[in-house]
């Protein structure tokens, strides 16, 4: 029989923090959601595409570049599982935040490296996240704070495209790497 004060410090279920989502954008979708999917804590990643004046854009309209909508994903994560700086880190590692409207070889707005806050405590956690990483970069970080509108689902081909196509050739180039690095940095918080 456990004893009073062990079950008097075990938080109730109803005690549990409410899940909190992050919508992040870091070039390609694809690679956030390869990270995000496979750490201790996110219970959901959802691409899809925000920031911009298109209603319901699809992928080659938001790839043209003429919507104003950035490829991000929505992570839906368990606080008490793993903290909102831990996901935070992890977006600073997943991509290059030096870099304006471009990662890698993918160019254009589209591509901007963007936190899309719901509230005013998100901007404030946003950025002291952009504060705190700053540090750990040569060249200023050009990450954006934006105002969260509405997020639109990207079409079913996009969600957890590393585990459907690991072996395309993008995965093998661009994503590898970078859940590689996050690998060597994070295993702690990681599943796989």
């Amino acid at each position: 029989m456990a004893s009073p004060e062990f079950d008097d410090a075990r938080p109730a279920p109803d005690d549990r923090p409410a899940p909190v989502t992050f919508v992040l954008a870091g070039g390609c979708f694809w690679c956030l959601d390869a990270v995000y999917r496979i750490t201790r804590g996110v219970t959901s990643v959802v691409s899809g595409y925000t920031g911009g004046a298109t209603d319901r854009p699809t992928y080659y309209e938001v790839c043209s570049g003429r919507t104003g909508h950035a490829e991000a994903v929505a992570v839906t994560f368990d606080p008490s599982v793993v903290p909102a700086d831990v996901i935070l880190d992890l977006f600073f590692t997943g991509h290059d935040p030096t870099t304006l409207n471009r990662q890698g070889y993918d160019v254009g707005t589209q591509y901007r490296s963007a936190m899309f806050w719901a509230d005013d405590d998100q901007r404030e956690l946003f950025a002291a996240a952009i504060e705190r990483t700053q540090p750990l970069w040569d060249r200023p970080i050009v990450t954006t704070l934006e105002p969260l509108g509405t997020f639109w689902e990207a079409e079913p081909e996009h969600q957890d495209f590393y585990a459907a196509q690991p072996w395309n050739g993008y995965c093998q180039v661009i994503i590898n790497p970078k859940l590689a690095k996050v690998r060597q940095r994070y295993s702690a918080w990681l599943t796989a």
